[in-house]
Order: C-alpha cells, then sequence, then structure tokens
C-alpha cells in the first residue's frame, strides 16, 4: 500500500505542477496532496506541522493568485474600474475556457483594458493597467511553480530519507 501511496503522491507532484500554468488546476493545493499521501504511508514518520504549515502556504498562494493581477493593474495606474475589469477577466477565464491556457493571460489583460476604458481612461493609461494585469498574472504563475517545486523537492527528500523502508526490495543483503 505503501507503493501505491508514494506513487500517486508523486503523479500530484507532478500534476501540481503542471497546474502551476493551467487555470483549472490549483497547483499548490494539488501537490500538498501529494505530500500528504507521502506522510499516509507507514514508512514516513506523520509530521503533521509540516503538514499544517504547508497547506496554508498553498492556501495563501492560492488567495495571492486571484489579488496579485488585480495588484498589478493598480500598480500601473489603472483604477477600480480596471482591477474589477481584471477580476471579471480572470472569472472568464476560469469559467469559460475559451482560448485555452492563453484564455488565463488574455481575458485578464482584456478586461483591464475594458475596465479602464468604461472608466474614460485613455487608450495609453488602459493599456499600461492592462500590462500591469499581464506582469501580475507572471508574477502569481511563478509564485505557484516555486511553491510546486519546493513541495516536490520536500517529497523527493522524505522519500529517499526512508528509502529502505518505502522500497525494501532495493535494500543492499
Amino acid at each position: 500500500m505503501d507503493l501505491v501511496l508514494l506513487i500517486l503522491g508523486f503523479i500530484l507532484m507532478l500534476v501540481g505542477i503542471a497546474g502551476s500554468f493551467l487555470p483549472v488546476l490549483p497547483g499548490p493545493p494539488v501537490s500538498w496532496l501529494g505530500l500528504l499521501l507521502l506522510y499516509l504511508t507507514q514508512a514516513v514518520p506523520n509530521d503533521w506541522i509540516l503538514l499544517v504549515i504547508t497547506l496554508a502556504i498553498a492556501l495563501v498562494v492560492v488567495v495571492l493568485d486571484y489579488i496579485i493581477p488585480a495588484m498589478g493593474t493598480k500598480k500601473f495606474g489603472g483604477t477600480k474600474a480596471g482591477m474589477v475589469g481584471t477580476t471579471i477577466g480572470l472569472l472568464v477565464a476560469i469559467f469559460i475556457p475559451i482560448l485555452g491556457f492563453l484564455g488565463i493571460i488574455v481575458w485578464p489583460f482584456v478586461g483591464a483594458i475594458i475596465g479602464e476604458l468604461l472608466n474614460n481612461a485613455g487608450r495609453k493609461n488602459a493599456l499600461r493597467a492592462a500590462f500591469g494585469s499581464f506582469m501580475g498574472f507572471l508574477t502569481g504563475t511563478f509564485l505557484k511553480f516555486v511553491v510546486s517545486v519546493v513541495y516536490l523537492g520536500l517529497f523527493i527528500h522524505k522519500a529517499w530519507e526512508y528509502k529502505e523502508t518505502l522500497f525494501p526490495f532495493f535494500t543492499e543483503s
């Protein structure tokens, strides 16, 4: 059973890394599930403090992933209308996945432009705010990717540390 949990956990780690880039998969929480499966094996001792801390980090990163693009819009001169447009664009990208992977990049950008134009901002200001939205998206994606890779590192480290117990058929006699 430990080997099944280990394999499923490793698969979740890889899916979590992919989820850092794909809007339909929450990368860090999926990676965290992989860590949880590793710690549910009988070979690896439970470390509930580590699991709680890594879960909290994963959840904070998910929340930040929705906040950072709006903050980027504001930092680059966007108004509240631009931030609302960015958020609506993110929701469109999530619930109506037109354009696939590109939608998560395009729709917040388009939403910020539309929000700024509806707020009577000039085209230049609208484009600058949309660029801020795009930079916020890249920042959020990078943050999710880093957290998912760190979780993979923790997974590999713990699996390697307890390899004799996890893989008894590989032990040297």
